[in-house]
């Protein structure tokens, strides 16, 4: 059995405009009907729910602000009864109503969880009124210290992610400058898998400096992980001198045995760039073709797309040779979510950017030089998307360091 007693008042409580729902927890019928006329007397703003058993009380404990616990029901006691409570209860307050005058009880009690212990025949209406009111506002006071203290922690372990994610290039001897920018998507508060690295070799040819970037699937806690893992890998791989067919296999191994899930996977562009020769060699495993910045003009390099990893482990990517042409070059890598916003005014509704959009964005003559190019070239893109994107965005910009006379 349940019964409402609806105890008006034309008076706000603490939450402005709206009324503190309660319930009672009360098998004695009087004490039930004592209760609600010290609250009435009290003329609280309560709204009173009233079950006499723990069977019947437990749907109703998610619905209300605060519960007054008898510690005498049938089918629970004691302390055993407040723990099932405070485990069903949510972020409601509870506070134990009871007949026991027990001061070890009433402390134990708040030491599991209540918010206050108190006696019945010793407290008036307003007293009871005024406990509830503090229980509410003690619990809420706790409750949102405990998601501050959750959101200092995911901002914390999202640093530790993002550290791991974008590390310190090693730029070695190689005569050229890598700018780049990372802008998680954080209208979710999730960090994403969008990763890259720079590593310069010393070689019998000179320096080759390799680029990787890339972008695991999916916005959270197990992406960001991986990318990492890929990542870290990555450049393992290529400062040990594994041959470059064999980089992206073995990254593909790494990510099949890391993955919590078999429906994880990962796009992945690698570069070998000979900055003195202008040229580089390309893979790409399902990642977008990096774009050449030359004579006014951005063209995607001519790549085969190759098959996202984790899909096909052991399936071939093969090489495309690029040349870069005169020595006033720059080359663009970025991952999807800077392509994937909308193309902007005049577009059909839902189209999205795209490469080709892309390559129109950086015709502009109005364009950054490439110290400044990432952080432009994402206003520019949340500019045509009408905001923010949704998805975490990852640029790169390769530039020659060029003489400088001032410099000498």
């Amino acid at each position: 059995m349940s019964t409402t007693v609806d105890l008006r008042n034309r008076r706000l409580g603490p939450f402005a405009g709206e009324r503190i729902r309660v319930l009672l927890v009360e098998d004695d019928p009087g004490d039930a009907f004592l209760v609600g006329e010290l609250l009435a007397e009290a003329d609280a703003p309560f709204d009173v729910q009233i079950a006499q058993t723990m069977r019947e009380a437990r749907p109703q404990l998610r619905e209300v602000h605060c519960v007054l616990l008898d510690l005498g029901l049938p089918d629970a006691s004691g302390l055993d009864g407040l723990r099932q409570v405070l485990q069903d209860a949510a972020g409601a307050a509870v506070c134990v109503l009871t007949g026991l005058e027990d001061e070890h009880l009433g402390i134990a009690a708040v030491g599991e969880g209540a918010q206050d212990y108190l006696v019945k025949g010793t407290v008036d209406g307003a007293s009871l009124s005024r406990a509830v009111r503090y229980a509410v506002e003690r619990k809420r006071a706790d409750e949102n210290a405990r998601l501050l203290r959750e959101s200092e922690l995911r901002q914390a372990e999202s640093a530790r992610l993002e550290r791991g994610l974008l590390p310190q290039p090693l730029m070695g001897n190689v005569s050229a400058d890598l700018f780049s920018i990372y802008r998680p998507g954080r209208d979710r508060a999730l960090l994403g898998g969008d990763f890259f690295d720079a590593v310069a070799v010393d070689g019998a040819n000179g320096s080759q400096l390799h680029l990787l970037i890339g972008d695991v699937c999916g916005h959270g806690v197990d992406e960001a992980p991986l990318g990492v893992a890929l990542r870290v890998a990555w450049r393992a791989l290529v400062l040990a001198g594994v041959p470059e067919d064999h980089v992206l296999p073995s990254l593909e191994q790494v990510l099949v045995s890391e993955r919590r899930s078999d429906e994880l996977f990962a796009t992945v562009a690698v570069v070998t760039v000979d900055v003195t020769a202008g040229t580089a060699r390309m893979r790409l495993a399902g990642h977008p073709p990096p774009i050449l910045l030359a004579d006014g003009r951005a063209v995607p390099c001519d790549v085969e797309p190759g098959l996202v990893l984790g899909v096909l482990p052991g399936i071939r990517r093969p090489a495309a040779e690029v040349s870069f042409g005169p020595a006033d070059w720059s080359l663009l890598l970025y991952t999807d979510g800077l392509i994937e916003g909308g193309a902007g005014p005049g577009s059909v509704a839902g189209e999205r950017l795209g490469v080709d959009g892309l390559c129109r964005v950086l015709a502009s003559p109005d364009r950054a030089q490439p110290r400044d190019l990432p952080a432009w070239l994402t206003v520019q893109v949340e500019t045509h998307n009408g905001g923010p994107v949704s998805d975490d965005i990852a640029v790169l910009v390769l530039s020659p360091r060029t003489f400088d006379p001032r410099t000498s």
